[in-house]
């Protein structure tokens, strides 16, 4: 493995730990056994390196969802499938749940912006899919961005906030609600 790529790890490791807040180059350098200069050859500063992680880590969501998607079933049943599946990342992986602690904690700005980045990403996925489903004529004429967010935000409502208060709801139950709302919606026909 190159030095770069040790370098990154290590600080993904130190990020995914400590948070940001408290990762520091000095400990980043520890964890990947090199001085802090060699670090520098790479990366600026600490901003710079976490954004090299974060969009390593956005990249390997897109994956995650777009391993999700089948193009033989309906646009609904690929919608949830590639959301459930990028909730399972998000559940899993190491620092993309302390960042969600280190928000919920302390509110250190550059967590709050890179859970925002992440938010951005998702929505941006979604919103193209979206676009292919319109064009194709499997969802009415829509504006992309805005419908991708609502779709985000309801799927995270069934499956996360739901649950603070209430029964938690099984994927099924969760899959079932978002096809009712988004697809057969609340009017009597």
């Amino acid at each position: 493995m190159d030095r770069k790529q040790w370098i990154v790890d290590a600080a993904a490791k130190s990020f995914s730990l400590f948070g940001y807040k408290a990762t520091t180059m000095d400990g980043v350098a520890k964890i990947a056994n090199v001085g802090k200069g060699t670090i520098y050859t790479f990366f600026s500063n600490k901003e710079e390196l976490f954004g090299h992680i974060m969009n390593r880590m956005i990249e390997e969501m897109k994956t995650v969802a777009e391993e999700a998607i089948d193009e033989q079933l309906p646009f609904f049943d690929n919608l949830y499938n590639a959301l459930e599946r990028l909730l399972d990342f998000r559940e899993e992986h190491e620092l993309a749940l302390k960042l969600s602690q280190e928000v919920r904690e302390i509110g250190t700005p550059m967590a709050v912006d890179a859970l925002n980045v992440i938010e951005r990403a998702v929505v941006g996925y979604i919103a193209e899919r979206v676009r292919t489903a319109v064009e194709k004529e499997d969802i009415r004429p829509c504006e992309p961005e805005m419908t991708a967010f609502v779709m985000l935000k309801l799927y995270m409502a069934l499956a996360v906030d739901w649950k603070k208060t209430h029964e938690p709801l099984g994927k099924d139950e969760v899959a079932k609600q978002l096809r009712f709302y988004l697809e057969e919606g609340l009017t009597r026909n």
